[in-house]
């Protein structure tokens, strides 16, 4: 069956267009958003990168992404002085760092920050070039049109597309390694030789769960060496599916030598990348004592990944940086506070990536999902022009083999992961289910099929269109749409610091004079650079600067969606009596002191130190908060993720001061009265 092809100067205008409109669509939506949570660390670490060919920051989170985005700074020469803050530098503090950077050091954050995103989102257009390309060579140009339409107008790749962070550039180099090595394997040439070698090495510095590649090499080698077609003509399949082949055994050693070449190439752009210097601190430079998180943690206790990081490091196999930067991989992927549905845990769940899956996708992306399913099942199960089913799922696994084998380790890797704190983590499945997708108006589709897809389509262009500029924030309206998102899923699935400008403009618009306003925001922005003049309640970042106690009163309280929810607080989840009784005896014997100025007000992050005690205190009665505006109806909303509330003084002595007896009094009439 031919693919079918349209003139090419239709396909070329409908490319041109579509990734147009895909790179202008996610830029302009970020217009007016402030950084999300890691893009400081990101940027600064990309520019340090550049300039002092330093390596000490942020070694998480891939080389390439990092210097990618930091490309236009090497014109604009942003302020950034390692020597006026030696103890930052030293300590890798790449939140600090980044956030004066950003925030305080004089430079032009927004233009920074558009420049940035700018030429991040060419990692998005890259992508879905990459998947027309894939779906054109399958099924044709129609087919290739409708994958790539399904790509450019999703909500997930829109969101993260443009952001300064690795996940997209991780997602390219994951679909364009699979791809050179699925080629190079079924047809070994220099050119596809070196185009497989580069795409590898690319992927290793793009981000560490790029190490997928290696299981999926594996299972494509073994594909290629066991030939299928040979087994299935041995159980009476038709001679039209078999290949002259050379034996197996010639086939794996030209295999592993081409693997083999690969890991050398990966070994030569690593070193590349981190300036062939072993150290990740430079000459001239503060000397660094320690990464943001030492060795010392990040390392296993034992077993193998502990003799590898310890034999490698102590021979300079690879650069200490990229080192480290595994290593905290590994400590990361152990676990995290997590939130789902109303439910909180530190190991995660086997179904929360599944489910941010179906919430998180369109209704257009689920159709074309479950359409692809019932075809294959169909196709599958019944004999088809004379051939037996076992041939029919043979050739189609023949042209499928690199995606299919990629989505199945992505998937394998998200249901049994620990690290249950963002949808992104699965952002490379949404690229194939929009090559997959072209399948549905393939040459002699059934018709049903042939409507699905236009149908998927259609739906996916009108949701993103509605929820537009608020990509990072859709939920489907399956699952009660962006509105009800704070419910499900929070952190990067939802309220990343992204609405922060705009909940400043609506309290410059609506405070009434003279009117407290206190905030707990979840991001690295700055409420101050903003124009957000607030108290600070409960925040989770200060860069290790000390906090105050403060006294809540009567007015506004903005809490973003991830704070409401509390979720990396000790205290988070079910209200006991126990917590109650805490509470109530800390603030009897803390807070007089506190106000009479015999204990001082300030307390370090986190809860370290001796000033524990009071953090704890302000923590649970953050948690208190939470618990009854979790129930109350907010004033306002801004972009979904952002939750304003105009409390009373009633309100505020109840929450502060009420036995438990009166805040649940409290609780259950804001619950009566948000169901009016």
């Amino acid at each position: 069956m031919m693919p079918l092809r349209l003139p090419s100067v239709v396909v070329t205008a409908a490319v041109t267009l579509l990734l147009a409109l895909h790179w202008w669509l996610g830029v302009s939506a970020q217009i007016g958003t402030t950084v999300t949570n890691d893009e400081t660390a990101h940027l600064v670490s990309g520019y340090s990168y550049w300039r002092f060919d330093d390596y000490r920051l942020q070694p998480e989170n891939g080389n390439l992404p990092q210097r990618w985005g930091a490309v236009p700074l090497l014109a604009m020469h942003p302020r950034l002085r390692p020597a006026d803050d030696p103890l930052l530098w030293g300590a890798s503090h790449v939140w600090r760092i980044g956030y004066v950077f950003f925030f305080g050091s004089g430079n032009n954050t927004d233009y920074m920050l558009f420049c940035a995103r700018a030429i991040m989102a060419f990692w998005g257009v890259a992508t879905g070039l990459l998947v027309f390309l894939a779906a054109r060579r399958l099924w044709g140009d129609a087919s290739a049109l409708l994958s790539l339409g399904l790509y450019a107008f999703s909500t997930t790749t829109l969101a993260h597309g443009p952001l300064v962070t690795s996940d997209m550039c991780a997602t390219f180099w994951l679909l364009a390694a699979t791809s050179a090595w699925w080629r190079l394997t079924g047809r070994l040439t220099w050119a596809n030789l070196a185009l497989s070698c580069l795409a590898t090495g690319f992927a290793f510095v793009a981000k560490f769960t790029c190490v997928l590649l290696l299981p999926v090499f594996v299972l494509l080698m073994v594909w290629r060496v066991l030939n299928p077609a040979s087994l299935l003509l041995a159980l009476g399949g038709s001679a039209k599916v078999t290949r002259h082949i050379m034996p197996r055994w010639k086939k794996l050693a030209v295999l592993l030598v081409t693997g083999l070449t690969q890991a050398v190439v990966a070994w030569v752009v690593i070193w590349t990348f981190f300036g062939w210097r072993y150290s990740a601190s430079a000459p001239g430079l503060p000397p660094a004592w320690k990464y943001y998180v030492p060795w010392e943690i990040v390392l296993p206790s034992g077993g193998f990944w502990r003799s590898f990081f310890d034999l490698s490091r102590a021979v300079h196999w690879l650069p200490d940086a990229y080192l480290q930067g595994f290593a905290y991989m590994q400590y990361a992927a152990d676990g995290r506070s997590g939130f789902l549905l109303g439910t909180y845990s530190n190991e995660g769940w086997w179904w929360f990536f599944p489910y941010a899956f179906l919430a998180k996708s369109t209704l257009g992306e689920l159709l074309a999902a479950f359409a692809l399913l019932a075809a294959a099942a169909i196709r599958w199960l019944h004999r088809s022009a004379g051939l037996k089913a076992s041939n029919i799922l043979y050739r189609d696994l023949q042209r499928l083999a690199p995606w299919l084998t990629l989505g199945g380790m992505v998937g394998i890797t998200a249901v049994v992961s620990h690290l249950n704190i963002g949808h992104r983590h699965i952002l490379t499945v949404y690229p194939l289910v929009a090559l997959l997708a072209g399948a549905l108006l393939r040459p002699f589709a059934a018709p049903w099929l042939r409507a699905a897809g236009l149908v998927a389509l259609l739906s996916t262009v009108v949701e993103s269109t509605i929820v537009r500029p608020h990509y990072l924030a859709f939920f489907n309206a399956a699952v009660g749409g962006p509105s009800a998102g704070w419910r499900q899923l929070v952190d990067s699935s939802l309220d990343w610091g992204q609405d922060l400008p705009a909940l400043a403009k609506w309290v410059r618009h609506n405070r009434r004079p003279d009117e407290p306003v206190f905030v707990s925001y979840f991001g690295t922005g700055s409420p101050f650079y903003e124009g957000l003049q607030a108290q600070e309640l409960s925040p989770y970042y200060t860069y290790g600067r000390p906090r105050r106690w403060v006294e809540m009163q009567p007015g506004l309280y903005c809490i973003s969606a991830t704070m409401l929810e509390d979720v990396y607080s000790p205290f988070r989840g079910e209200w006991t009596r126990a917590r109650e009784a805490a509470y109530q005896r800390l603030l009897r014997e803390l807070r007089p002191d506190v106000l009479a100025g015999r204990l001082s007000p300030c307390f370090q992050e986190f809860g370290e130190g001796p000033t524990k005690l009071l953090w704890d205190l302000d923590r649970l009665r953050f948690a208190r908060l939470c618990l009854y505006l979790r129930l109350r109806r907010p004033d306002a909303v801004i972009g979904y993720s952002q939750f304003v509330f105009r409390l009373n003084a009633n309100e505020v002595r109840t929450v502060v001061d009420g036995n438990l007896a009166e805040l649940t009094s409290l609780m259950e009439q804001a619950a009566a009265n948000k169901t009016d």
